[in-house]
């Protein structure tokens, strides 16, 4: 595989997905290096002025001592292909933590062999002796790595937490090994040069081309001694996203206590779980433990009649990361942004933005910033008309200042006046089983697949997982699997991942697929009831598994997608939530049985546009952040102020704060994952609005003839065709905001 070429971050080949758009979608970010089957290159840099782990030599002349025999492949599970039907499956039920230093000590040494072999081939090179032989080449390691990706972040332990501290670093300096190789480089290039006469389809060009950018992007052509620095900054970035996932993982690992009084307004289920988990951690009887994750707080804080304990619950989860103990996360930040930015300037880049978004959509900060700002000021004005709406409901309450711990809790109270509407109303009707079942139908009746039940048929990394056998017209396509529980160890948030993604040269046919959330899991035999930001989610997620389960590509390189483009297909997949067909087949009342009356789903589509000012401002203040943070020429930079300047520069509403604050930002901070890529869910969701749209045009949401365009055009290429010219051939023009800010219910003009 290529160790270079910049690929999707959150979901498919990338195998780690996620922002979000108005759910938390945390995407749990690729740690590891490039070097991996299908990941994006990260270019986890580190630099000697900063203290860490010393950085690991990387050879990169072409004098470097020939490779030795393969040796024999060790008795080591994580080693062994994969078996046991759908193409083979992770062996979750035998692999032991203790197994995974000698695999990666093995996989990396073999994948350094099958590069040098490509490296050093005496042949003049060519297409398939360079280039796919390159794709081909790391699929142990690959697998290797799917497996460590899932303990990391869903099952995450101190034992983990200390391994992926230890290797991150070294994958990364084996990555760099490769990808600053002067022997393959010279090969890539030369067939760059001559590839007009190579006889090369369009794809192959563009899998060349594309590979030939990236290596030049992530310094092909430095000096030998400039590479060297190159590398140390890629190690010690890659150790500091280690550290800052840790510290992060701790501080959502704690809880915050409350009585049965404090707990007065919160919503049963919520409540059950919160006692469930104080029984769990020893507190006295008639206890709540509230974890600090969005999933456990954000009810509180929109229910919950104790100011005092939403405040408390407020300062707490804000706070992740920013409390100036052991888990502080701020002297983390301070280096991952001036590493990033000495690697940009090595590289030729003025800024990290500026190196980031060289292959993306938008192509340049300045054309996102103009999107984020054509958005902005409209939002800000929204959300002070609903403080505004809020002020008589504190008043009556003796809250003369609504404070950012009030606006969840007043915010809905304005809804229920306003539109006779509120979340517990929507929630007995959202059944989690219910909806599973509704977004898998949905799928069918857009691209033909089916989705069955095999659960205790494969190996599972968790007695929660639940796994479910695809096809399409009776034909084996893929195997999805949905961990769908919060738990300690397990990153907060939703992300997609796929262990595996369909590519027609390595013989991958069998997309194994995943989806990961953290609702709630209620006590045994109560049902899941989940609400309509998290029911959105839900589908949300799904959509980059359909994305990914459609993919139909020959090289794993172009399976992924630009990171402002990835997230288009899972926004897309949310609109078919409230969709009449889905409602009446699947959101029924837990207790009765009966669907969604009419009357309750027409009082949500008039409520569609409430809140989005809060929910516009919360997320886009985060996107803003990220990119002027990343627009520093210097890198030098105090986070807690930069973000206090920055947002009072962009007239931040006092009652509000960023949807991620900096020290608890993974998004940018575990890796580089979305630095300077945050505002890649407006950039999608803007050709999500004009795409739902065109369904909407025909009044027809499973409209066939459309949804086989989306598939083709969109879904099934991959990253083969320029996306920007695939949504042209689909849409027959470009995107138009028109229609987001419609949606959002902002001004036009």
């Amino acid at each position: 595989m290529l160790p270079f070429v910049e690929r999707d971050l959150g979901s498919g080949p990338a195998r780690r997905h996620g922002p979000l758009r108005n759910h938390d979608e945390v995407i749990p970010p690729m740690r590891f290096p490039a070097l991996l089957a299908g990941s994006a290159l990260t270019l986890l840099a580190g630099c000697a002025t900063v203290p860490a782990a010393e950085p690991v030599t990387v050879a990169t002349a072409p004098e470097a001592a020939p490779v030795a025999a393969a040796p024999a492949v060790p008795d080591n599970i994580l080693l062994a292909d994969w078996t046991g039907g759908f193409g083979g499956v992770p062996p979750w039920d035998k692999v032991k933590v203790s197994d995974f230093p000698e695999a990666f000590a093995f996989a990396i040494d073999e994948q350094r062999r099958e590069y040098r072999a490509i490296a050093d081939n005496p042949e003049a090179p060519t297409f398939a002796n360079t280039i796919e032989a390159m794709e081909k080449a790391g699929r142990r390691l690959d697998r290797v790595g799917s497996i460590f990706g899932v303990y990391t972040d869903n099952l995450s332990t101190p034992e983990i937490q200390a391994l992926d501290k230890e290797w991150s670093p070294k994958l990364s300096a084996a990555s760099d090994e490769i990808r600053l190789d002067p022997k393959l480089f010279q090969r890539i290039e030369t067939l760059y040069n001559n590839r007009a006469s190579l006889g090369l389809d369009a794809v192959q060009t563009r899998l060349l081309t594309r590979t030939y950018e990236g290596y030049v992007r992530n310094g092909a052509k430095l000096s030998p001694e400039q590479k060297q620095q190159l590398s140390g900054y890629n190690q010690q970035l890659a150790s500091l996203f280690s550290d800052f996932n840790a510290k992060l993982l701790a501080d959502e690992g704690t809880f915050i206590q409350a009585s049965e009084a404090e707990m007065k307004g919160v919503p049963a289920d919520v409540k059950s779980v919160a006692a469930s988990v104080a029984k769990d951690k020893g507190l006295p009887a008639g206890s709540y433990a509230i974890r600090n994750t969005r999933s456990a707080v954000e009810p509180v804080l929109t229910f919950g009649t104790d100011r005092a304990l939403r405040q408390k619950v407020w300062t707490a989860f804000v706070n992740r990361g920013d409390n100036g103990n052991a888990n502080d996360t701020n002297a983390i930040i301070k280096q991952i942004v001036k590493l990033r930015s000495q690697r940009a300037q090595l590289l030729g880049y003025p800024t990290h933005a500026h190196w980031r978004m060289q292959d993306t959509m938008a192509k340049t900060p300045t054309r996102a910033m103009e999107l984020m700002m054509r958005v902005w000021p409209a939002a800000v004005a929204r959300v002070k008309e609903e403080v505004a709406d809020m002020a008589p409901f504190a008043r009556r309450e003796g809250v003369k200042t609504v404070e950012p711990w009030d606006t969840r809790y007043f915010n809905e109270k304005v809804r229920k006046a306003k539109y006779d509407l509120s979340e517990e109303e929507i929630k007995p009707y959202f059944q989690l089983d219910n909806l599973v079942q509704g977004m898998f139908w949905s799928a069918g009746q857009l691209y033909g697949l089916e989705f069955k039940e095999n659960t205790g048929a494969v190996p599972v990394f968790h007695p929660d997982v639940r796994t479910f056998e695809v096809t399409r017209a009776g034909k084996p396509v893929g195997l999805f699997y949905l961990d769908t529980y919060g738990r300690e160890g397990k990153r907060s948030g939703a992300w997609m991942t796929t262990y595996r993604s369909r590519a027609r040269l390595t013989g991958d046919d069998i997309v194994l697929a995943s989806n990961n959330n953290n609702f709630n899991k209620p006590a045994p035999g109560e049902p899941v009831l989940v609400s309509l930001d998290d029911a959105s989610t839900l589908f949300h997620e799904f959509g980059h598994a359909i994305h990914y389960l459609n993919v139909d590509v020959k090289y794993p390189s172009l399976g992924g997608s630009q990171r402002d483009f990835v997230e288009y297909p899972s926004q897309v997949n949310e609109n078919w939530l409230l969709t009449r067909p889905v409602l009446d087949r699947f959101a029924k009342h837990y207790k009765t049985g009966q669907p969604m009356p009419q009357s309750l789903v027409a009082k949500i589509e008039k409520a569609s546009t409430f809140g989005q000012g809060f929910a516009t401002v919360e997320y886009l203040s985060s996107a803003l952040v990220d990119m002027k943070l990343h627009l520093l020429p210097g890198g030098d930079v105090d986070p807690d102020a930069f973000e206090k300047a920055t947002l009072a520069e962009l007239g931040m509403p006092r009652e509000m704060v960023m949807r991620h604050r900096l020290p608890q930002f993974g998004h940018l901070f575990s890796s580089d994952a979305y630095s300077a890529g945050y505002y890649s869910y407006l950039w999608s969701e803007t050709m999500d609005a004009d795409t739902w749209a065109a369904f909407e045009e025909t009044g027809d949401p499973f409209n066939k003839t459309i949804a086989d365009r989306f598939r083709t055009i969109l879904l099934q290429t991959g990253n083969e065709t320029d996306r920007a010219e695939a949504y042209r051939q689909f849409r027959g023009r470009d995107p138009d905001v028109t229609a987001l800010l419609k949606r959002r219910g902002f001004p036009v003009n």
